[in-house]
C-alpha cells in the first residue's frame, strides 16, 4: 500500500495505470517500454527513490532544475521562513521580494541588462523574451538554430525543432527561421536583410545533446547581430547558475547579451519561477505599458526567496571550486571509461558540469540510459540526437559520490555496448 494522506495507491502498477488514464498514456507508455518505468517516491540531496525503493544517483536533475540537489536543505528552510509571513503575492504591485530579488538578478546578471520581468517557467520567460525583442526593434522575425529547444508555450514552441512546432500547427517559416549551429555563413544570410528582431541562442544546445560552439562561433554570431541590428537573446535556463563554471555560461565568451533568460535551476527546485533580465534598450515596454504582460503566478513571492537563497549558494566561492574540481575529475573518469570502449563510447562533450555522452548507434544513448536506470543512475538521451546522453551532475557533488557515479557509469556504458551489439 503507498498511502501518502490526501492520495493512496495499491501499489506501482496502480500508479502507472491510472497515470496513463488520467495523466499522459503517450509519455508513460514511452517509460514502460524504455525499461525506466520510475514513479519517484522520496528524494534527497542527489538522490532520487522509486516508489519500490530503488535508489538512483541523478544526474539528470530535470534539465538543472536540481543543481542544488534535491530539497536542498538550505533552500527548503529560506522557503518554510518565507512562509511564515509571504505567499504568492499579487503580480499587480510592488513587492518587497520581486524587488530584492531583481535587484540581485542584475547585480550578478552579465554587464549591461538593467531589468528583470519574472515568468512562472521557462517557456513564458522565452515568450516574454520574444515579445519584449519585437517591440524594441519593430521587427517580427526570430532566427533560432536548428535541432533548438525553447520551451513550448505560444512563442517559445515556433524557435524549436518541428517535431513540437508541426503537431501544434506553430511553425510559422516566414517569423521563425532556423539555421544550422556553428554554421556562421546561413547566420549571416538569415540576418542579411536586416529584418530580424532576435537571435535566440542556447549556450550549449541542451535537448540537442549539448553540441560545443565552435571557438568565436559565438562571438561572431554576436558582432553578426550587431552588424544587422537584431538582438541576442541567451538562453541560460540550462547552462546558468555555474554549470559551466561561471554563473553564466555566456560570460565565459565575453558576451553581452540584450536578453538573457534563467529558468529550472533559479527555483532550487522547490518553487516554480523564472526570470528574464533586459537591457535598458529593451526595457522600454515597462515604462509605455507595464501591463503589457502579466502572470497572476510570475515571480510568486515565496519563490523568490527560493530564488534568492538559490543564486546565493551558486554564487559563494567554495561552490565555484567544487565545479572547476568534479568537472576535472569527471571528465578524466569518463576519459578513462571512453577509452575502455572503443567504437562504442566516441566522444565526450563538456563544459564545466554539462556533458554529452556520444554513443556508435542512432540510439545509442536510449541502451545506456537503460543501463545506468538498472545500474542506479538516472541520466536521460537527449530527445533530438539520441545518439547521446545528457549526464549532467549536481554543482555541489561530494568525491565519494563523484567515485560512486562514475564507477557504476563504467559498469553501465559496458553493458550498454553488449547490448547494441558493439
Amino acid at each position: 500500500m503507498l498511502d501518502y494522506g490526501l492520495f493512496t495507491f495499491a501499489d506501482k502498477d496502480e500508479v502507472l495505470e491510472k497515470s496513463s488514464a488520467y495523466w499522459n498514456p503517450g509519455k508513460t507508455q514511452f517509460w514502460i517500454d524504455s525499461g525506466v518505468p520510475l514513479v519517484i517516491d522520496r528524494r534527497e540531496g542527489y538522490f532520487l527513490y522509486d516508489v519500490s525503493g530503488k535508489r538512483l544517483i541523478d544526474v539528470h536533475l530535470n534539465g538543472g532544475t536540481y543543481n542544488l540537489g534535491h530539497r536542498n536543505p538550505e533552500v527548503v528552510a529560506a522557503l518554510k521562513q518565507a512562509m511564515d509571513h509571504f505567499d504568492i503575492g499579487n503580480h499587480h504591485f510592488p513587492s518587497l521580494a520581486r524587488t530584492a530579488l531583481a535587484e540581485a538578478l542584475i547585480e550578478t546578471g552579465p554587464e549591461g541588462l538593467s531589468k528583470v520581468i519574472y515568468a512562472s517557467g521557462g517557456g513564458e520567460a522565452i515568450d516574454i523574451a520574444l515579445k519584449t525583442a519585437r517591440h524594441a526593434t519593430g521587427k517580427r522575425k526570430i532566427v533560432s538554430i536548428v535541432k533548438a529547444y525553447h520551451g513550448h508555450t505560444g512563442l517559445a514552441v515556433g524557435t524549436g525543432d518541428e517535431r513540437f512546432s508541426r503537431l501544434f500547427l506553430s511553425e510559422r517559416p516566414e517569423e521563425f527561421v532556423h539555421v544550422p549551429f556553428n554554421d556562421l555563413a546561413g547566420m549571416e544570410e538569415a540576418l542579411r536583410g536586416r529584418d530580424v528582431a532576435a537571435v535566440i541562442m542556447e549556450t550549449i544546445p541542451a535537448t540537442y545533446g549539448f553540441p560545443l560552439p565552435d571557438p568565436g562561433y559565438l562571438e561572431s554570431v554576436k558582432r553578426l547581430c550587431e552588424t544587422y541590428d537584431a538582438l541576442y537573446i541567451a538562453d541560460e535556463v540550462q547552462t546558468g547558475l555555474m554549470r559551466t563554471g561561471e554563473l553564466w555560461g555566456i560570460t565565459k565568451h565575453g558576451i553581452r547579451p540584450d536578453i538573457l533568460v534563467t529558468g529550472k535551476g533559479i527555483s532550487g527546485g522547490l518553487y516554480p519561477i523564472a526570470a528574464v533580465l533586459v537591457s535598458e534598450r529593451c526595457a522600454g515596454w515597462l515604462t509605455e505599458d507595464g501591463f503589457a504582460h502579466m502572470a497572476t503566478f510570475g515571480g510568486g513571492e515565496l519563490g523568490c526567496f527560493a530564488a534568492m537563497k538559490t543564486l546565493e549558494i551558486c554564487n559563494r566561492p567554495e561552490t565555484r571550486s567544487i565545479v572547476h574540481h568534479a568537472s576535472d575529475v569527471i571528465g578524466r573518469g569518463l576519459e578513462r571509461i571512453r577509452d575502455d570502449n572503443p567504437g562504442w563510447f566516441t566522444g565526450i562533450r563538456q563544459n564545466g558540469l554539462i556533458f554529452g555522452l556520444e554513443f556508435d548507434h542512432p540510439e545509442g544513448a536510449k541502451f545506456v540510459m537503460r543501463q545506468l536506470y538498472d545500474n542506479g543512475v538516472w541520466a536521460i538521451f537527449s530527445t533530438l540526437d539520441p545518439r547521446v546522453l545528457q549526464y549532467k551532475p549536481g554543482i555541489l557533488i561530494d568525491p565519494v559520490l563523484t567515485e560512486e557515479l562514475l564507477d557504476r557509469t563504467a559498469v553501465a556504458i559496458a553493458r550498454a555496448a553488449k547490448e547494441a551489439g558493439k
